[in-house]
């Protein structure tokens, strides 16, 4: 087991290299000199994107002659707290010291209430509540239970019902709790996971349900005794609340960016109008620290690539590695506002590298198949599965010493279940299951497929438990998660109760500017002499990552859809998805996260092709909304991007770009240069809403509404012929904050079916109440109509050689 120190860490102790000024924007120096951070690139344009991207890249010096299991200042949280937030505060009341802690009795909350989103089937809601108690083993010690009742009607539009409670009870008149009983997931000597499946039927209003863990006690007194969440009416949709890369990159000074300061955001967004679903894109945890202030350090530290490949992942240093994954899962999902939003808006996860660790699965092959990514791959899965999933995890994770042995018995690591009890696997029918194991994380990828209200359904795509630098799913992933998708359309068709919107759920975004020029420079063989001076002199260190020794930036460009190594997956993923538009005339919306700064591409017929876009199944919209809580890249990275923001040809019948969907900066800032309106270095998050065909007074599609809910003028009758540098159909006519979709009274408040998309952009970083603005447009329908498409367009404008 870990033999870290366990007292709790004040805030200089958390981060003694923090910048004296609060606001600045990058790493202190103080970090960077004690993590040897690396010289970002300094020719041409490219310093500040090599800047930014090196960012959360920082290596530690050379060890100098420290213990296999020695650690830095960076102490891991004791497990029996809570933990603290980023500003050491807003989190447990009393935190103890790990000797004067009496023993565990089984009723002591440590993280959760945790409530996730399964599935809607037969007309019913289904859900689960996780919680973590302190304490554990193969028997454990008290076994907890859920109570779970309507909240009155009166209540349900309340301040009571979004968890403002105070530690007191919801009257709710003559309503009674039924109880729900738990089932343990995992436990060990630390602690135990407890679930609880739930389900409530699906009226013909929204409800709201409220629920209690009676007779148990939380560790801190910010959690509300009663939380309470909302399910849609039958003939509603879900309102959608989406966000990514939720932490901060090591060595960030968190106080300068006001900590998770978006949440509050959310919940204020929540409390006026509930979300029923939170979609998280991934990155929902930052694990980096894992090697920095965690057991890896030492690792970290041997300066030769190949003894660093080879270095043994033992059941030692899996236990130190367990012990990090563990204590900081339950830091941050302890930490508020975020604590608050886990217990009362339903979450629905993927995963992406930072739940593992930066740039997993990018790294050159040779180098991942080492037992240290194995290794912490495997354990990474583990509380993925737990925390994010509430399902049951592998019985044993991957060791060098116990390796051959599970190889050739197919035995769990008899050291692993020592005083500690790991319930059966299950399925759950949302998962689409990868058909092997991937190839770093020895575990089924697990994507899933969930309906989201009346009209609307979600396809989540697991894009990081098969990744490689050359592929991110097997392409009988694909074959699976396709052949599923068709038989839930269909059935949805037959049940005469069709899916409208397909909401598609990816870790990175899709639809994306090209950085295909800072590829070709650092894979050209001009880097080969360089290589060599780095390997045998350590010349040109700044621009080398010390796990495998490539080009430090080459694993963040080759983690995207849009890098060489992934454009014909890329093509065949969304030619395969405009098939499936086209065959049940539904409109495919896309959820990207991973860059850390806002944005709105989107895919479109060749306008020569003269399609509308409200009869286009060519037309999808990617949402980039990153991140709502690392900082955003530099002004000058953004501004870059959108220099290469250009008209792309991903076939000789689809085309792609970016909308200008900025029209200011937000508040009186200045984030942007004059000419981007197309990238917003701010952190952020999406909220989605269907303007519902039941909606009663409502404007319809031809309508384009202005914030103030006025119909705007629009003399355009038709967008046929236009490019993406043009609105492209109605919804996009007057986008950014005077759009109907970026207003509180107009938002979702149409009739027609179409979709509102709203981007929430923090105005000011310094301001702990984590104000935004609002930026929106509207995805319209898909009336598909089939056509005789020539096989080549005919061009009216220059050509472009394909992207």
């Amino acid at each position: 087991m870990s033999n870290y120190d366990d007292r709790p860490l004040t805030s200089d102790e958390r981060n003694p290299y923090a910048s004296a000024s609060r606001w600045r924007h990058q790493e202190s120096s103080a970090f960077a000199n004690h993590a040897a951070a690396r010289s970002p690139i300094q020719h041409g344009s490219t310093g500040d994107l090599a800047e930014f991207l090196n960012s959360s890249r920082i290596e530690p010096p050379d060890s100098d002659a420290r213990s296999a299991h020695s650690v830095g200042r960076h102490k891991p949280l004791a497990v029996a707290a809570s933990g603290l937030s980023p500003l050491g505060a807003n989190l447990d009341d009393t935190v103890n010291e790990p000797e004067e802690l009496e023993a565990p009795d089984g009723k002591e909350i440590v993280c959760g209430p945790l409530l996730n989103y399964r599935r809607m089937h037969e007309g019913r809601w289904f859900g689960s509540v996780l919680v973590v108690v302190r304490g554990g083993g193969k028997t454990q010690l008290h076994q907890p239970f859920l109570t779970l009742r309507p909240a009155s009607r009166a209540q349900q539009s309340g301040s009571a019902a979004h968890g403002d409670t105070n530690g007191t009870e919801l009257s709710n008149g003559a309503a009674e709790w039924t109880r729900v009983e738990s089932n343990c997931l995992y436990s060990d000597p630390r602690n135990t996971f407890w679930a609880f499946d739930i389900n409530v039927p699906i009226e013909a209003t929204e409800a709201s349900y409220e629920y209690e863990i009676p007779e148990m006690r939380f560790s801190g007194a910010h959690k509300p005794r009663t939380n309470a969440f909302f399910v849609p009416a039958a003939t509603e949709s879900m309102r959608i609340m989406f966000h990514s890369c939720n932490g901060f990159s090591v060595g960030t000074d968190e106080e300068a960016w006001s900590g998770p300061a978006l949440w509050n955001d959310v919940v204020r967004k929540h409390k006026a109008v509930p979300f029923h679903v939170m979609l998280g894109g991934g990155d929902q945890i930052y694990n980096d620290g894992i090697r920095v202030d965690g057991p890896l350090r030492p690792w970290t530290n041997i300066s030769n690539p190949k003894k660093r490949r080879d270095f043994p992942f033992s059941e030692t240093l899996r236990a130190e590695c367990d012990d990090y994954y563990l204590k900081n899962y339950i830091r941050w999902y302890n930490t508020a506002p975020f604590a608050t939003v886990n217990g009362q808006i339903p979450q629905v996860n993927i995963w992406d590298d930072h739940d593992i660790i930066d740039g997993f699965g990018s790294y050159t092959d040779h180098f991942m198949r080492c037992d240290v990514f194995r290794g912490i791959g495997g354990t990474a899965h583990k509380y993925y599965m737990l925390f994010q999933h509430h399902m049951p995890p592998p019985q044993s994770t991957y060791t060098t010493d116990y390796a051959a042995v599970a190889e050739t018995t197919n035995r769990p690591n008899p050291n692993q279940l020592i005083d500690t009890y790991v319930a059966p696997q299950k399925t759950e029918p949302q998962y689409i299951l990868g058909t092997k194991p991937g190839p770093y994380v020895a575990e089924h990828s697990h994507n899933l497929y969930a309906r989201l209200g009346a009209r609307l359904a979600l396809l989540g795509i697991d894009a990081r438990t098969e990744r490689t630098r050359h592929q991110v799913n097997y392409p009988e992933t694909y074959d699976v998660i396709f052949d599923r998708l068709r038989f839930e359309l269909q059935a949805a068709a037959n049940s005469g109760q069709p899916i409208k919107h397909l909401i598609l759920m990816l870790g990175i975004p899709i639809a994306y500017p090209r950085l295909t020029w800072l590829e070709n420079i650092f894979r050209s063989p001009l880097m080969g002499p360089v290589k060599l001076l780095n390997r045998r002199f350590g010349v040109g260190g700044g621009l080398f990552n010390q796990f495998d020794g490539s080009i430090d930036l080459l694993d963040d460009l080759d983690d995207h859809y849009t890098a060489k190594t992934h454009k014909k997956e890329r093509h065949d993923l969304m030619v395969a998805l405009q098939d499936v538009s086209a065959e049940f005339s539904v409109r495919v919306t896309i959820l990207g996260g991973d860059v850390h700064l806002a944005a709105l591409g989107r895919f479109y017929s060749n306008p020569d092709l003269k399609i509308p876009s409200e009869e286009d199944h060519r037309y999808m919209v990617n949402v980039v909304s990153s991140a709502i809580v690392n900082k955003p890249p530099p002004q000058a990275v953004a501004n870059l991007l959108a220099r290469r923001n250009k008209i792309h040809h991903m076939n000789h019948k689809t085309d792609e770009t970016m909308l200008d969907l900025f029209n200011k900066d937000p508040g009186e800032s200045t984030k942007t240069a004059n000419h981007n309106h197309c990238t917003m270095p701010s952190r952020n998050f999406a909220s989605i809403t269907e303007n519902s065909p039941n909606n009663v007074g409502a404007h319809t599609n031809g309508d384009v509404i202005g914030a103030g809910g006025n119909a705007v003028e629009d003399d355009a009758h038709s967008f046929l012929g236009r490019d993406g540098h043009d609105f492209l159909h109605k919804g996009e006519t007057g986008s950014g904050t005077d759009h109907k979709a970026a207003s509180r009274q107009t938002h979702g408040a149409g009739h027609d079916g179409t979709l509102d998309v709203c981007i929430n952009v923090e105005i000011d970083q310094h301001d702990p109440d984590g104000l935004t603005d609002m930026y929106g447009m509207t995805v319209p329908l898909l009336d598909y109509v089939k056509r005789d498409e020539p096989d080549t367009p005919p061009s009216t404008a220059p050509a472009q050689a394909p992207q």
